[in-house]
């Protein structure tokens, strides 16, 4: 079977899933309205960053990101729904392929929409504190969220096809997020830098310090997306369905 039509076959899925279309309209909300929050905080602290500021509603909504991600791939390993699909397109690559092309694109186009609705609703709290952001540094922030949270969407599928558990893949991934990153945080030196949510984050950031710039940042989080998908694409292929 050609790609076209196992693409079209997994997007329908994803379209039908209530859940899934949650999760999506969750990862807007979350985002949009922490970022609005986020826009009437005090701006005179000195290590104040109306950029990241901005869009710091993508850190609480990329838990939406996550769930959506796991949730598309765990579907199939419920009621033997992966049998039938395999069985449809014996091409496990092919299929795999498809599945995560499906959760790319809505996840990548939610994502650019979020990032730029958080960001206009910070800046009109944010009023003239964000006066000196460029129009470049704000690109860069609206693209590089709507990337980042694609990224994270994926990362959370190749999780949860390795583990063929959604739960699994939250109860790992969520407190891997919150805990690891803002409670161990500078504790762990340079190694958290590394982590996908830190390295990925950069790129919302209007300054930054350390070894990882906001685009060499979002390229860790990428691989750490690949190497997810990568395992996973591995467990389906070595396992039965």
């Amino acid at each position: 079977m050609q790609f076209a039509p196992v693409l079209r076959s997994e997007w329908l899925k994803i379209r039908t899933l209530r859940s899934l279309l949650g999760a999506l309209l969750a990862l807007f909300a979350a985002t949009t309205a922490f970022s609005a929050i986020a826009g009437v905080s005090d701006a005179s602290d000195p290590d104040f960053d109306p950029l990241f500021t901005a869009l710091s509603g993508v850190m609480p909504g990329q838990i939406a990101a996550i769930s959506f991600g796991a949730m598309a791939v765990s579907s199939e390993f419920r009621g033997g729904a992966l049998r039938v699909s395999l069985a449809a397109v014996p091409q496990r690559g092919r299929w795999f392929a498809a599945k995560a092309t499906a959760i790319a694109v809505p996840a990548l186009a939610v994502g650019l929409l979020t990032s730029l609705a958080a960001l206009l609703a910070a800046r009109a709290g944010l009023g003239s504190a964000a006066d000196g952001l460029t129009g470049g540094e704000q690109a860069r922030a609206v693209v590089g969220g709507g990337v980042y949270l694609a990224l994270t969407a994926l990362f959370a599928a190749g999780l949860a096809t390795l583990l063929r558990s959604g739960v699994a893949t939250l109860s790992l991934l969520i407190p891997f997020i919150l805990v690891v990153s803002f409670v161990i945080g500078d504790a762990a030196g340079t190694v958290v830098d590394f982590m996908p949510d830190r390295a990925g984050l950069l790129v919302l950031q209007q300054t930054h310090e350390g070894t990882l710039g906001p685009w060499s940042g979002l390229a860790v989080t990428a691989l750490w997306a690949a190497a997810a998908l990568l395992a996973g694409a591995w467990s389906l292929r070595r396992r039965d369905a």
